[in-house]
């Protein structure tokens, strides 16, 4: 078990490090905590930094470096930006952050960021911090700091794809998280879903639509821009899931779904989303057949201009979305056809923020089955393995770099995005284990 003065440690740190609003927009706090995390790193750690820099003008990408001569290195990924808060609705002030007994928790640390993803960041580098400090350090450590992992984690891309990229060979990468997801088992995911954002606009024009709000007595001869938008929307997708297409499971993907289905609770996972039932009908092994072969547009918000209009027809609508699609479909695909169809209805089109493809790797690549050791001494519940995880992350960026790209944790948080997110307490001791027992499990993978 990690030591209590390593929790101490990485709790007093999260405490800090949560009180920046390193929010994007907040240019200054940005700052701060970028500060921040190379000052510790440099004078705490002992870390080198390779590069401090923004990427096309981005958030900056923070890139250190721990290099004790070892045979074989390791990527330690992990975030530092946060999603806005309001003091409104939260138990304790959320800049400030508060410990409380939450019911059916426990004890639990309460914070913008205390989950995703500063509590993780905090306790990932402390644990750094006691092996190199204890001498037990086995691996050689390219630490990356992503400064825009909430908006698509575009800065970290560009450097990682860089053709000079000094980021170093390595057998494996982990993005030290809390996963035991609503308290249920530790999920390890074999991949990611791939993902692009963007809005479905309409504007009043030559189309017809107002190029200014008037008065709704106008609607039987004037065009409505949120009725086009609508009329859009109800192109893309099946409802009520936005469905686009999906995937056949391979053998490999296959066999690890129907071993995931065995010990899959859908009602817990109702639970955990907070909703009453799914949308498609259908046993564990179905559900999650179905969720992991499906590409998927999702509205996430709806908006008009002006946007607290009421008894006008609109200037002009938007509705933003994301569409995820399992390794295997493109996003980029699905845009292009999208994309190809809003030019046959006059006055809608497509607006492109980001988009990336999913990746996918094997439970023989390295740093898997570390993983699996240190949950086998760590975690609260045998690990759940999934083929790749419903959720995106750029993991094919890091496939340049490293075999394989690893949520990776034991440990319990909640309400990420939401009113009083928290870690809890006895689950941050696990986290902490957790990655220390990887990364010793990493070290001796490699003699």
């Amino acid at each position: 078990m990690t030591s209590e003065t390593v929790f101490a440690e990485a709790l007093a740190l999260t405490r800090l490090w949560c009180a920046i609003p390193s929010v994007r927009g907040n240019d200054a706090a940005m700052r701060a905590q970028a500060d921040a995390l190379v000052g510790w790193m440099q004078s705490d750690l002992g870390a080198k930094i390779i590069a401090r820099t923004p990427a096309r003008g981005r958030a900056e990408v923070l890139h250190a470096r721990i290099d004790i001569g070892a045979p074989r290195t390791v990527i330690l990924y992990n975030m530092y930006d946060v999603m806005p808060a309001q003091r409104e609705g939260w138990s304790v002030d959320p800049w400030e952050g508060g410990i409380r007994d939450l019911p059916g928790v426990g004890e639990s640390y309460i914070a913008r960021g205390a989950e995703n993803n500063k509590g993780p960041l905090a306790g990932m580098l402390c644990v750094l911090k006691a092996l190199v400090t204890s001498g037990r350090l086995g691996v050689n450590v390219e630490i990356l700091l992503d400064g825009e992992e909430e908006n698509g984690s575009g800065g970290m891309r560009a450097y990682l794809e860089a053709p000079d990229c000094p980021v170093r060979p390595s057998a494996a990468a982990i993005f030290p998280s809390f996963c035991e997801y609503g308290g249920g088992p530790p999920r390890v995911y074999l991949g990611f879903s791939g993902i692009a954002r963007g809005a479905v606009v309409v504007e009043g024009g030559a189309w017809g639509g107002p190029k200014t709000a008037i008065h709704s007595s106008n609607a039987p001869w004037i065009a409505n821009p949120a009725a086009r938008l609508v009329e859009a929307l109800g192109r893309i997708g099946t409802a009520p899931t936005g469905t686009l297409g999906q995937i056949t499971l391979d053998d490999a993907a296959a066999g690890i779904t129907a071993k995931l289905a065995e010990t899959f609770d859908p009602a817990a996972e109702l639970r955990f989303r907070n909703t009453e039932c799914f949308a498609v009908a259908g046993d564990a092994l179905a559900l999650l057949s179905h969720v992991l072969t499906t590409a998927s547009f999702n509205i996430s918000r709806i908006e008009t201009q002006p946007a607290a209009g009421e008894g006008v027809i609109p200037q002009g609508a938007r509705a933003g979305f994301e569409l995820r699609a399992p390794p295997g479909l493109d996003p980029a695909d699905y845009l292009a056809r999208i994309a190809e169809d809003l030019t046959r209805l006059p006055g809608a089109r497509l607006e492109l923020d980001d988009s990336y493809p999913g990746t996918r790797f094997g439970a023989e690549t390295p740093g898997v089955a570390a993983l699996l050791a240190a949950y086998a001494e760590s975690a609260a519940q045998p690990p759940q393995i999934w083929p790749w995880a419903i959720g995106a992350a750029p993991g094919y960026a890091f496939a340049r770099h490293a075999r394989s790209f690893l949520l990776a944790g034991a440990g319990r948080g909640g309400n990420a995005h939401g009113i009083d997110e928290f870690m809890t307490l006895e689950g941050y001791r696990r986290f902490l284990t957790s990655v220390e027992l990887w990364l010793v499990a990493m070290a001796e993978g490699a003699r």
